[in-house]
């Protein structure tokens, strides 16, 4: 997956809560076998409103999205993050996050911002008001601030994944960096034993 350090653009508002994973990527269609082609799909039953903020022109290209507690709630289908990504979004920010959502967003390289409420909330009525905030999200910082003005907030993340997408580290480039130990241990194998083949 590619790094991801610095984040700049379009901040969409979705203020709600408790966004769970069928209305991010309804289940009809996860039949698709491909990683991609989710985003046309994203929201699918809210963007039938033709008012749903999604289907706002000045919006189009948002990269951040801005929403309320317990986003990625419901079931735990890798698809929810893959259409965000899928659609352009690069980074969410949210009060919270449902625990699998944010495992599978960190695999993947889309970057959750969690924020007190009152934040969120501040950030909310910037981007409701002005459709062409531009929200800058810098993880080698952990801030969050709006282009053109001085002030940031600041966010927690874990360590771990920070290392991983600051590097764009999935769990094949993790195991990866283990090639020289991997390709030892399989040259002492037996014959007779399968072997491993590590292929770039």
């Amino acid at each position: 997956m590619d790094p991801v350090t610095r984040i700049q653009g379009v901040a969409l508002p979705l203020n709600r809560a408790d966004v769970d994973t069928d209305q991010i990527i309804p289940a009809k269609y996860l039949k698709l076998v491909e990683r991609t082609g989710f985003g046309r799909f994203l929201f699918d039953s809210w963007r039938k409103d033709e008012s749903f903020v999604l289907n706002d022109p000045r919006y189009a290209g948002a990269q951040v999205l801005i929403s309320g507690p317990n986003f990625g709630c419901g079931s735990s289908r890798e698809h929810a993050p893959w259409a965000l990504q899928d659609y352009g979004f690069r980074a969410v920010i949210a009060p919270s996050f449902a625990d699998i959502f944010r495992n599978n967003c960190a695999k993947i390289g889309l970057l959750l911002v969690p924020l007190p409420q009152d934040e969120v909330d501040i950030l909310l009525k910037r981007a409701e008001a002005n459709p062409n905030t531009q929200v800058i999200v810098d993880l080698e910082s952990q801030s969050v601030s709006v282009a053109g003005e001085s002030w940031s907030l600041n966010f927690d993340v874990d360590p771990f994944v920070k290392h991983c997408l600051l590097n764009g580290l999935d769990d094949i480039s993790l195991t990866l960096q283990h090639e020289a130990d991997i390709s030892a241990f399989e040259a002492q194998r037996p014959d007779f034993l399968p072997r491993t083949k590590v292929t770039a």
